[in-house]
């Protein structure tokens, strides 16, 4: 059995880490208030780039465009989303195991020297070394991991437009978590480019037959429709690719806060038993100390 004195300093050491523990929940549950501010900010922006995009579509389902040109796929790229630190239960070690996977896909059609990797989040940027993959450095992607800002990646959505349409890159994927509530994540992977025309359009005619709107209203635009939406698509590819990083982030805390509250009820929980234990041996120990007084006592008596 532990001495008073080992028993005595690891409950200090855990009441220690739980007031660490503690206090990250509480930044974190900070946090991720803020980043949901941040969605319910962009969301109606987003919202109503893609409404207008769709109505534009659903009016004429001839239209083609460059963004959704089909390819055999010989160049693909991988944008990933973790965070940049630990500590936030399995957020990371879930990426990683999605984007092992699609690498793995991938790999067997093109090869796994065609796959670059846009890491979103030092911890996937260490997975992608370890591993041999090809991973873009760029120091802005660590510092979006932590603070979301259209401006980076309205820079990183131009640079992946510009690679696929120039024909460097035939299929870019988007890999992060979707923030449903507090105790609930979801990884999810999806198609970036090329842009799924065809489910756009048919997304509007299906609103349009739900909400009972005539799709074939003759709109008239200035410049014409062909200009207008090579302006609009690349707008709504960076509203979903920051949508994507936001909700990444929202993720990331949630998932710190949660792994934290766990941390610190496992710490209360400890510091319980620990204490029982002392009490334990300290009762245990002032017995043995009794029991040699009355032992001493009784043989200076006889």
């Amino acid at each position: 059995m532990a001495s008073l004195k080992e028993v005595k300093d690891r409950i200090d050491s855990v009441k220690s880490t739980k007031k660490i523990t503690s206090a990250m929940k509480m930044i974190a549950s900070a946090k991720v208030r803020k980043s949901q501010q941040a969605i319910a900010a962009f969301l109606p922006y987003s919202t109503k780039l893609n409404e207008i995009l769709t109505n534009l579509l659903a009016s004429d389902t001839s239209f083609d465009s460059p963004y959704a040109q089909q390819r055999e796929h010989k160049k693909i790229a991988i944008v990933a989303f973790s965070s940049n630190s630990s500590l936030c239960g399995g957020f990371n070690a879930n990426i990683i195991k999605e984007l092992s996977a699609t690498v793995a896909s991938y790999s067997k059609s093109v090869g796994k020297e065609n796959v670059s990797i846009y890491p979103i989040g030092k911890k996937v940027l260490d997975f992608a070394n370890k591993s041999g993959l090809q991973p873009v450095h760029n120091p802005t992607f660590l510092e979006m991991a932590d603070k979301p800002a259209f401006a980076l990646i309205l820079e990183l959505s131009r640079e992946l437009i510009s690679k696929f349409l120039s024909g460097e890159l035939d299929q870019i994927v988007l890999i992060y978590t979707h923030f449903k509530s507090m105790g609930v994540q979801e990884v999810t992977n999806k198609i970036y480019l090329p842009f799924d025309l065809q489910g756009a359009q048919d997304k509007a005619q299906q609103d349009a037959v739900s909400e009972k709107i005539s799709t074939a209203t003759d709109y008239i635009l200035e410049p014409s429709k062909e200009i207008l939406l090579s302006h609009l698509i690349p707008k709504v590819l960076a509203s979903n690719l920051f949508a994507a990083l936001l909700d990444s982030n929202a993720s990331e805390n949630a998932a710190r806060s949660l792994a934290m509250q766990i941390a610190t009820d496992n710490a209360e929980q400890l510091v319980a038993d620990l204490t029982i234990e002392y009490n334990k041996s300290r009762q245990a120990a002032i017995t043995n100390e009794l029991l040699d007084i009355i032992g001493g006592a009784s043989a200076l008596n006889q």
